[in-house]
């Protein structure tokens, strides 16, 4: 397209071309041209010789971003106490040239590290926290060291095209949602596109994510002699386990997608004392919010039940943050798709026949045009949040995994920031998705 500049953004616009804007000539009448060519070292680039030279960054970064990747995963961390995990990141980008913002969102172990200025702004996203007991059995470790090189080597297309690059970590996935804390604080405001990758078994580019709420419960009864007295007791015990049992029989009549599933957390101190407090947790998911409010309830409803045939007082919490479903950009989705088949790895569709898990990746989602596809670290047969997981994220599967991943984020990022054409249809997209939803546009 062509452009009037003023004569001050002329000026401005001639001094930008003497350092990384080489592909801005002028013509006649002060009219711009922006040229489809790049410069790299003085020498003009096409868009395919700029990704071959990212991908030849990601290449030289090789055995720093599997460095990194085992590190994380040989020191496991739980949410929200990710202090070496988020500390090693970001000394990491700082060292590439990233400035860095610890603390992100009032979050201490979360960081904003960026590169670059003015638009499209690209994010690429971090995950650093580990399972209890498992370690890393879900694979953030690669979710992380994958995001860092995707930003270092998005430096390169910055340097020749402007914009600008983040890399954002996003402690507690597990089980604190921080995302969902991170968007309610203005932490996504600024971005264009929101992009991660997670390991899996299957290289899929759009899977799906359920809507998730947690739920605390806890009874009250009263202890007694379970032998001698038990009459003069309350089995709040006995309460749970038929609480479980009226939500197995509630699984019956829900949604195919929906999921309720829980664990028992107290049960009482010894057998021959009727128990007088249990506590459980529970995630209850579905395809919607709005089908999750309705689960919500009827599984309340399961609790109360117990409560009053039992006489154990109830008292229950649901937790502050809830997981929104995930909307993958069908605009980001074909290009990472193509970059990811430039790699040799070929995708697939998400398989109707599995279930599916929640991510907070869908809190982003809502506020800003987001993609979070898997990429294949592991056989079919593998379950995410096994010991075996844990395994395949040190492998070499692993490794291939984390570079490939780095790889198609950077190369969709130079989609991004060569093409502001491209830019505006993952707007268009994500505009239309928050009209379907019903959800109103900023």
């Amino acid at each position: 397209k062509y452009y009037t500049p003023q004569p001050q953004k002329a000026k401005a616009f001639s001094e930008c071309q003497k350092f990384c804007f080489s592909a801005v000539k002028f013509r006649p009448g002060d009219r711009l041209e922006i040229s489809s060519s790049f410069r790299y070292n003085g020498i003009a680039l096409e868009k395919t010789e700029l990704k071959k030279l990212i991908l030849e960054e990601v290449e030289a970064y090789r055995t720093e971003l599997i460095d990194l990747s085992l590190r994380i995963h040989a020191n496991p961390e739980l949410s929200l106490q990710e202090v070496k995990a988020s500390g090693w990141l970001a000394e990491y980008l700082e060292g590439k040239g990233f400035e860095v913002e610890r603390g992100f969102c009032e979050l201490p172990t979360a960081f904003k590290a960026s590169y670059g200025q003015g638009k499209p702004v690209i994010a690429y996203l971090a995950e650093y926290d580990a399972l209890p007991k498992l370690g890393h059995a879900c694979g953030h470790n690669i979710i992380a060291a994958a995001a860092a090189g995707a930003g270092v080597a998005t430096r390169t297309a910055v340097n020749q095209l402007g914009g600008r690059v983040l890399v954002i970590g996003t402690p507690g996935e597990e089980f604190h949602g921080c995302k969902a804390i991170m968007v309610e604080r203005g932490g996504f405001t600024e971005v264009d596109a929101a992009m991660m990758i997670h390991p899996g078994t299957r290289d899929i580019v759009t899977p799906p994510a359920l809507a998730c709420s947690s739920l605390e419960v806890e009874f009250f009864g009263k202890a007694a002699h379970a032998a001698a007295c038990p009459d003069e007791g309350i089995n709040a015990l006995e309460a749970l386990i038929l609480a479980f049992n009226n939500i197995n029989s509630l699984r019956q009549q829900v949604r195919e997608r929906s999921r309720i599933h829980g664990i028992i957390t107290d049960g009482g101190e010894a057998a021959n004392i009727v128990p007088a407090y249990s506590k459980a947790i529970f995630l209850v998911r579905a395809e919607d919010e709005e089908y999750l409010g309705e689960l919500k309830e009827r599984v309340l409803d399961c609790f109360s039940a117990a409560s009053l045939v039992t006489g154990a007082r109830l008292e229950y919490r649901w937790g502050e943050v809830s997981y929104a479903p995930l909307w993958n950009n069908s605009a980001l989705a074909q290009l990472f798709s193509q970059n990811m088949e430039t790699l040799g790895r070929k995708t697939h569709p998400p398989d109707p026949r599995r279930g599916c898990g929640s991510t907070d990746m869908g809190n982003v989602s809502q506020v800003a045009p987001s993609l979070q596809p898997f990429v294949a670290i592991a056989s079919p047969g593998v379950s995410e949040h096994s010991p075996e997981f844990a395994l395949a994220a040190a492998s070499e599967a692993g490794h291939q995994g984390l570079l490939d991943g780095a790889k198609a984020l950077a190369l969709t990022g130079v989609d991004l920031l060569a093409n502001r054409g491209a830019v505006a249809r993952v707007k268009e997209e994500f505009l239309k998705q928050k009209t379907i939803k019903g959800l109103a546009i900023e």
